[in-house]
């Protein structure tokens, strides 16, 4: 027997204990990469400072598909309180690390709760709202990303500048510690527990080929040459890999990832258009901060603050597209004005390092912030909603799984890209036997080293910088518009207006 609907309250308090648990996950994201140069200076190892982020990309981005199958079979409530367990051990350890090596070590232990944080409070939601409903409640999600994004820069910096790095994962133990108070007590979820058998053989082969193709792009053009034996070998064993793995999905009887989802349009259509629009939307929000910093010299702290209209656009069009759904069933619109004005937005960016004009960055922002607001969480509605309930964690943990695993793509992309273009436009302002070791302090140093070289070296280095990111954003314009012509393939059907409501039958809307 089904459980009766939660009320309003109800649900305002379930949203409660899942914006904390999310607001773990998505404010280390920002508040540690403010910290990066000063840990690296205390510990040393320039050269592997990049492990401290892949270490938990790669770790947060494998696990999801596993969370969101747990969370269908055994309960999100209890799976959900494991990856915050997860994180706090995490991140405790990060904060006692005295190696490079213990840190990178914490730091993956770290990315395996975090992977079950977001995908499981996602399926949380589509348990107690209806797709129909969801929208009025899809600003609470927004808002929490979009005041982890000013307040993680703002924090790592007071931390950084007055007590210690290692406080960027202390802050983790008490918001970790009220996450698990919160959501003992509010977290009410009807009960999905059912009998189950987990493919671990396919869980082990599917982080395995994960591992594989992220490191590729992690290592591929910097650590290794893109022709490496290295680079080579870990391409072929992820792609050998990702076909073992989807023979095996296709004959046990509760596969991690089910390929019969994928016979569905607009599952199909979230799961790749999500992928798309996450190689553009992290390779444009991860670049923009270091490109305030470098270009126009703002602070950390600075860059953070900047950030608002791009954060204000996220609000805005979240809060606006889902209220418009829940009132009109209608949101194919959404995506796709979302993904045109993605694209509009890069373009200003691009813009914006010739002219330098505050006017045209900020209407960029703006841009870029309401294209991802109008488009991230309907893509994630249209996977729940295309699906049957008992799939509605393994929907969510996937669609979020391709939209990672675009965002991982589209930094190695864009990064190489920033690579290149600073090899060809660096030497054109800057003495050629300076211009290798100024790139590398401004991408892995902070302001106040880029703040302390003279003005006439300062100024040689911002003008290749601009250069170079102009081909970066400019990059992802082509991504952008690939995301529009496959959300533009999507057949719109009518959203569930209950919970436990069967998958609707494929038949459009009209025109």
């Amino acid at each position: 027997m089904s459980s009766p609907p939660l009320t309003h309250r109800q649900i305002q308090l379930v949203f409660v204990g899942l914006g904390v648990g999310m607001l773990l996950a998505a404010l280390d994201q920002t508040i540690v990469a403010t910290a990066l140069p000063t840990i690296v200076g205390e510990m040393g190892g320039l050269e592997h400072i990049s492990w401290v982020v892949t270490s938990y990309l790669l770790a947060s981005t494998a696990s999801t598909p596993i969370y969101g199958k747990l969370g269908d079979l055994r309960g999100r409530k209890a799976v959900f309180q494991a990856a915050i367990l997860i994180f706090i051990v995490g991140s405790v350890a990060s904060a006692l690390a005295t190696t490079l090596f213990g840190l990178i070590l914490a730091r993956g232990l770290q990315g395996l709760g975090a992977g079950g944080l977001l995908t499981t409070a996602l399926a949380i939601i589509g348990d107690v709202v209806s797709p129909r409903e969801r929208g009025r409640y899809q600003g609470y999600i927004g808002g929490v990303f979009a005041f982890a994004s000013v307040a993680g820069p703002v924090m790592g910096g007071f931390f950084v500048d007055h007590l210690t790095w290692r406080w960027v994962f202390w802050i983790n133990l008490p918001l970790g510690l009220l996450a698990l108070v919160v959501t003992a007590a509010v977290l009410h979820l009807p009960r999905s527990k059912r009998a189950h058998t987990i493919d671990w053989i396919g869980a082990a082969v599917l982080v395995a080929a994960v591992c594989c193709l992220l490191l590729v792009t992690v290592w591929g053009g910097r650590t290794y040459a893109w022709g490496s034996p290295t680079i080579l070998g870990l391409a072929t064993a992820g792609l050998v890999l990702t076909g073992l793995f989807l023979w095996r999905e296709g004959r046990v009887p509760e596969p991690i990832l089910p390929l019969r989802l994928f016979h569905e349009s607009a599952f199909r259509v979230s799961a790749f258009g999500g992928f798309m629009v996450g190689v553009a939307m992290f390779g444009g929000i991860v670049f923009l901060p270091l490109y305030l910093q470098i270009v126009e010299g703002a602070s950390a702290t600075g860059s953070g603050l900047r950030t608002l209209p791009l954060m204000a656009g996220i609000i805005a069009a979240s809060i606006g597209s889902g209220r418009i759904i829940a009132r009109t069933g209608r949101y194919k619109v959404f995506p796709l004005w979302g993904s045109a004005l993605m694209a509009v937005g890069l373009a200003l960016l691009a813009w914006t390092t010739q002219t330098r004009s505050g006017v045209s960055g900020t209407v960029a922002m703006l841009c870029l912030g309401v294209g991802i607001g109008a488009t991230m969480q309907v893509l994630i509605l249209m996977a729940q909603n295309a699906v049957a309930p008992t799939d509605l964690g393994t929907a969510t943990s996937t669609a979020t799984f391709f939209r990672s695993m675009g965002g991982a793509f589209g930094v190695a992309l864009f990064g190489a890209i920033l690579n290149h273009r600073l090899a060809i436009t660096l030497p054109r302002y800057l003495p050629s036997d300076t211009a290798a070791r100024l790139g590398d302090l401004a991408l892995h140093g902070g302001p106040a080293q880029i703040a302390a070289l003279p003005p006439d070296v300062r100024h040689g280095l911002a003008e290749g910088f601009a250069h170079a990111f102009r081909g970066v954003f400019l990059w992802g314009l082509p991504v952008t518009l690939a995301a529009l012509w496959i959300v533009s393939r999507l057949k719109e059907v009518p959203l569930r207006e209950s919970v436990g409501e069967a998958a609707p039958v494929a038949q459009p809307l009209a025109e």
